[in-house]
């Protein structure tokens, strides 16, 4: 049967957050907050030790009293804010606001940066007339990250899993983005990073193609395969194939692998 339309996943599929570090410097700044370098280091190493950048690193350990709000994180933008504010604030930061200043700064368009292939291969699939919807876990609107990188118009449905109240790997909301397209579920290819979250396509009829889950200069041609798929009509077993083998990954058999944990997806 033929791809007649594409889901992706948006964070660590098709744009990556910038560093933990990136992150609270660009905060710093906007907030007037000078610290000395080293303080900056230590932070941004505990913080990301927290998980608290969303679509950053995952929690070394989730505190008991935020268990059952990050388990649901994704289902609202109050739950959302709630979980990866009260993450952040379990490293003690000079100013108080910096925690509010922190997640209003993961939301702004400069702190995405698309894959090097994004725009390629979005456009590829216009020209093929293959239907694209974005299918997060997410608790804000990330339309004008897409309308400021010059993605929007390469997009035709945004399926949000804090404007539908489920999140992924519910089946409700990948069908929402099928409908979404005009497409029935077996007539589409659901691309992500995240083998549980991602992977709950399968359970609708979708077929699913995982990507790696790595900064943006580390992965320049992650997503070309789905053109080939695509191109080559490949549409049979739910899952069409693992990610590829990074070579610094195999090198480094610590490095995360998709699918282990939660994150902006």
């Amino acid at each position: 049967m033929a791809i007649e339309g594409v889901l992706f996943d948006f964070s660590g599929t098709l744009l990556r957050v910038e560093s933990t570090h990136e992150w609270l410097s660009a905060t710093l700044d906007e907030s007037g907050i000078a610290a000395p370098e080293e303080q900056v280091t230590l932070w941004a190493r505990q913080l990301k030790e927290v998980g608290a950048l969303p679509g950053g690193s995952n929690p070394l350990r989730v505190p008991p009293h935020l268990t059952e709000l990050w388990a649901t994180r994704d289902q609202s933008s109050a739950l959302h804010r709630a979980a990866y504010t009260g993450l952040a604030r379990e490293v003690t930061l000079s100013d108080p606001q910096l925690y509010t200043a922190l997640y209003d700064r993961h939301m702004t368009p400069a702190a995405w940066h698309p894959y090097p292939d994004t725009k390629a291969v979005l456009t590829g699939l216009r020209e093929r007339g293959v239907k694209v919807a974005v299918v997060s876990n997410i608790g804000w609107d990330l339309r004008p990250v897409f309308r400021t990188h010059g993605l929007d118009g390469l997009v035709d449905a945004y399926v949000l899993s804090y404007e539908h109240g489920v999140q992924k790997p519910d089946a409700r909301l990948f069908r929402a983005a099928c409908e979404a397209v005009g497409c029935d579920p077996g007539e589409v290819l659901m691309v992500g990073d995240d083998r549980r979250a991602d992977g709950g396509a399968a359970a609708l009829g979708c077929a699913v193609h995982f990507v790696d889950h790595l900064p943006v200069g580390e992965r320049p041609a992650g997503l070309t395969p789905v053109l080939d798929l695509v191109d080559q009509g490949r549409f049979g077993p739910p899952f069409l194939g693992d990610p590829p083998r990074h070579p610094e990954r195999a090198a480094n058999p610590q490095a995360r692998t998709p699918g282990r944990g939660s994150r902006i997806r």
